[in-house]
């Protein structure tokens, strides 16, 4: 384009000189009123552009390199531009208003490929998340939280609080009529009433040797043993049933009050409660659960990165479902469109707000660090192919301007 610009300016010089040579009479007169005043303006709109970029021809005319002069006021006019344009709250708050970003969400997410692509696209930021992890920060940050929560939990608190639940609406003594109800099941196994018998003739012989030596010769003291294992079997038997057959026996009384005297112990007793946390802190300190807190993450990590690389994942899948989910629900309450546009338009006005004076620093500058030379360049690159348009302008405008100048001369009566 300056090519073709110069190219007109020296056809025009050209034309000029011919005109003079040739007498510059008749049409060579007005060939030369042409080309003269074309010459002139394509030299002054030459002037005007080169001015805006640098000195012309390396003189430092006056108000010459514009750009380059006034580069820390551009930079900060620019920056009131975006600052007053794009980031004045109200502005924002109002094309914002029109825009019903919580309308135009829903639409998109209620089309399923636009879910499915977005959850797809999560599951990559996911793995990635997972490879930047540093495994042993996580693992030990893992391990400080999890043991510092235990340890600061009151474990006799909670305990209380589980046996509340356990005890409401008697449910303990369920759980005590379970207990008997095995209890008598095992006394009534053959098996269990043998090692019983066993263990009454281990315990007679060791103890009384010559009686039972005596007993032996007018009956086995095994069958005597078996006998008496059966009836402190039926005994038992008969005062389990007994138990459970009535509500206000006194082992469920004393099973009550000494559940309730345990509940209130550790609520209130000091040296129950720090024997419980000193049992809490044993545990916590084994080796074994120390070692299974800091292999949580390595489970953690290993199964959500399977899931994550499957092309079914789970997780993919219950996030593409939930998105098709809000999609839809955007779609039909109007409610909960106007609440999402409200948290909107709050957070951009506040974010506004904030941006508003960093921005605008940052825009100023940045222009005003800009290398002048790569400045001029760029802005040259941008628009100067338009700003040649000024100089073929100025050489066709200026070149009809002088023939209607020379008409004047030549054709109204003075």
């Amino acid at each position: 384009m300056k090519a073709i610009a110069l190219g007109m300016l020296l056809a025009m010089v050209a034309g000029f000189v011919l005109a003079h040579a040739m007498g510059n009479a008749g049409i060579w007169a007005w060939v030369s009123a042409f080309c003269e005043a074309a010459t002139v303006g394509a030299l002054a709109d030459w002037f005007a552009v080169v001015a805006l970029f640098r000195h012309p021809l390396g003189l430092p005319f006056p108000h010459t390199a514009i750009i380059p002069r006034g580069k820390a006021r551009i930079g900060d006019s620019l920056a009131v531009f975006v600052r007053d344009h794009f980031l004045e709250p109200q502005a924002l708050l109002a094309k914002l208003e029109v825009f019903d970003p919580a309308a135009r969400l829903g639409q998109w997410l209620a089309r399923p490929e636009q879910a499915a692509r977005l959850a797809q696209a999560a599951r990559g930021w996911m793995v990635q998340a997972l490879d930047m992890l540093d495994e042993r920060a996580v693992r030990e940050g893992i391990q400080r939280f999890v043991v510092g929560r235990l340890r600061a939990w009151d474990a006799a608190a909670t305990a209380g609080e589980v046996l509340d639940l356990l005890t409401a609406d008697g449910r303990h003594q369920e759980l005590l009529d379970e207990a008997l109800r095995r209890l008598a099941r095992w006394l009534d196994d053959d098996a269990v009433k043998r090692r019983a018998s066993a263990l009454l003739v281990k315990h007679a012989r060791r103890e009384w040797p010559r009686l039972v030596g005596t007993v032996d010769w007018v009956k086995p003291v095994e069958g005597i043993a078996d006998s008496l294992a059966e009836r402190i079997a039926h005994a038992l038997l008969a005062e389990l049933n007994e138990i459970l057959s009535q509500p206000e026996h006194p082992l469920r009384r004393d099973y009550e009050r000494w559940l309730q005297d345990y509940m209130a112990r550790l609520r209130s007793d000091p040296a129950l409660a720090t024997q419980v946390d000193r049992i809490k802190q044993q545990l916590i300190d084994h080796p074994s659960v120390q070692a299974y807190v800091q292999g949580l993450w390595d489970q953690i990590h290993a199964a959500l990165r399977r899931d994550l690389e499957r092309g079914d994942s789970a997780i993919a899948r219950h996030l593409e479902q939930t998105l098709a989910g809000l999609g839809q629900a955007l779609g039909r309450d109007p409610e909960l469109r106007t609440a999402i546009n409200q948290h909107v338009l709050a957070g951009a006005e506040k974010l506004a707000g904030r941006l508003r004076g960093g921005v605008t620093e940052h825009i100023a500058q940045t222009v005003k660090g800009w290398d002048e030379r790569h400045l001029v360049r760029q802005l040259e690159l941008s628009v100067g192919r338009d700003l040649q348009y000024i100089r073929f302008n100025g050489t066709l405008v200026g070149g009809l301007i002088g023939v209607l100048l020379h008409a004047a001369i030549t054709l109204l009566p003075w």
